[in-house]
């Protein structure tokens, strides 16, 4: 299935923001902020009565239409912004126009320096074009005929052993120490039954074999491709020469030298076996900084003491811009990835401002979630409100899909569940508004997915906020560029997003804010 019109868009990632890097950050989030100041003055309206807050059901959910979701997710999911790339032009732009949706919703900037906006600096680390790597005389082209998994210096030279298929290894026998060790990839052991497995795949036989050969002293690791692989090699290739990112004082943030772990075509096996040959590289490593920014709106509360404290509603922005293509399309929409939250965000965000509550309501659309739940890392440690003053995350990932009777609440259960009273409200309110029928199991540490670690809650769960996540799961349009508008069901994003807000409702307007649970604690 073919979606979409820009058949003749390149790959990133040329198209991004480069700044030197030496730029200071700090120096940098002033002169941006600065430049989109304009969008800081919002009027307030008065609250409602005590009554309206304290009702079973929310005074505003009128507010809440198809349309405006409809409306407002054909316009962020458009071509226009080419899939809002974190630390892109594309990414910036949407913020702006997110900025200004907050504004004509009737949100107060929450942000820094008076806008909605607080930026961060993106630091990226991702294998030289002025790499050079070769196998006896065979010189090979970087991403052509070599992809290089291991995004950090070296250099090397070392004498090739060929150990065969990675399932026959007889990890207590070959010397192995200070040789390239070159095996066969296989799937066995790898289950192959879950999202993007083109994508995991070399990250699996890392875990699998790779290690293992490391910890017993090979000096570099040459997978050679089994035919899963070779399917895979285009959209491993998109992910590997993008890099790592990471914010400042991460551990992506600085690289130092380990040992190269290469692909090759599954023909090498047919010269490599017979060349006793030596693998010579040199890996360099480039490393810039890119701007990205979260976006940061607030509906003031009406109690003199409650407005004080905040429930957070939690969604980003980013998508994954423009990348390999599928049919003629290369621009990743991403329209239930994660526009669906955002435009119910707004759209919370207009019920609250209809009829305030009495706690705040805050609205953070965090930046760069696919690079590793950045902006939400940034935001709970740089928050632009006291941290102890969050009651309550209300966080969503991809609410616009799938059976339309059923979605699942992710930190519902332990050990993800962090706080009973934050659940209990939202699966009342879940049996006062749209009844959703939930899953459990992804929820549970069991599952392959461990879909609890890979969203913007997640922050900010570690740091014992209660947090919850609502989501309607994975498809098969997930990270590709049919996650676009027209598939989105908005009768169910309608019915989620009433969900979210009738939930945020009960957290905004308790007496007691949830209670923590005081054994909580992750599994990793």
């Amino acid at each position: 299935m073919v979606i979409g019109h820009r058949e003749s868009v390149k790959t990133e990632p040329d198209y991004q923001i480069r700044l030197p890097s030496t730029t200071n950050p700090l120096d940098m989030n002033k002169v941006i902020s600065t430049l989109f100041i304009l969008f800081s003055g919002v009027t307030h309206q008065p609250g409602y009565s005590q009554d309206a807050a304290t009702s079973k059901n929310p005074p505003a959910l009128s507010a809440i239409t198809e349309n405006d979701l409809k409306k407002d997710i054909y316009a962020m999911a458009d071509d226009h912004f080419r899939g809002r790339s974190a630390g892109t032009i594309d990414e910036m732009k949407v913020s702006v126009w997110w900025a200004e949706q907050m504004r004509a919703a009737g949100l107060k900037p929450a942000g820094e320096d008076g806008t909605y906006f607080q930026f961060f600096s993106l630091w990226r680390n991702r294998i030289s074009p002025s790499s050079v790597i070769s196998i006896g005389s065979r010189s090979l082209q970087l991403w052509k005929d070599v992809l290089v998994a291991q995004i950090a210096p070296a250099v090397i030279s070392a004498p090739v052993i060929f150990l065969g298929p990675a399932n026959k290894i007889d990890f207590e026998k070959p010397d192995i120490k200070g040789k390239a060790v070159a095996v066969q990839a296989v799937p066995d052991g790898i289950n192959l039954h879950v999202s993007l497995p083109e994508w995991r795949y070399h990250r699996y036989m890392m875990t699998l074999y790779g290690n293992k050969l490391l910890e017993k002293g090979a000096a570099a690791i040459l997978f050679i491709s089994d035919d899963f692989s070779e399917h895979s090699w285009e959209y491993a290739r998109e992910n590997l020469r993008r890099g790592l990112y990471d914010i400042e004082g991460g551990a992506n943030a600085t690289v130092t030298s380990r040992a190269p772990i290469l692909w090759l075509h599954k023909n090498a096996s047919e010269w490599m076996k017979t060349d006793g040959a030596t693998l010579t590289a040199t890996i360099n490593i480039e490393k810039f900084d890119y701007p990205s920014v979260n976006i940061v709106g607030k509906i003031d509360g009406t109690d003199p003491q409650l407005s004080k404290e905040y429930v957070l509603f939690s969604g980003h922005q980013d998508a994954h811009g423009i990348r390999n293509p599928f049919g003629t399309d290369t621009i990743y929409h991403g329209a239930d990835d994660n526009a669906s939250v955002n435009v119910a965000m707004l759209a919370v965000g207009r019920a609250f401002k209809n009829a305030p509550a009495r706690r705040s309501a805050l609205f953070v659309v965090h930046g760069a979630e696919e690079r590793g739940l950045l902006g939400s890392r940034f935001y709970s440690t740089h928050p632009t409100v006291p941290i102890s003053s969050i009651v309550a995350v209300l966080n969503g990932d991809m609410i616009g899909r799938n059976n339309p009777d059923s979605a699942a609440l992710l930190g519902a259960q332990p050990p993800h569940r962090n706080s009973s009273d934050l659940v209990k409200m939202a699966l009342d309110a879940n049996k006062e508004g749209p009844k959703f029928k939930l899953d459990t199991l992804w929820d549970k540490t069991t599952h392959i997915e461990t879909w609890y670690f890979r969203s913007d809650h997640l922050p900010y769960a570690r740091l014992g906020i209660p947090a919850l996540m609502y989501t309607t799961l994975l498809h098969s349009d997930y990270h590709t560029p049919m996650d676009d508008a027209k598939n989105i069901d908005y009768s169910k994003l309608k019915k989620m997003t009433e969900w979210i807000y009738r939930t945020g409702w009960k957290a905004a307007n308790a007496s007691k804010r949830p209670a923590a649970d005081l054994d909580f604690k992750l599994e990793r």
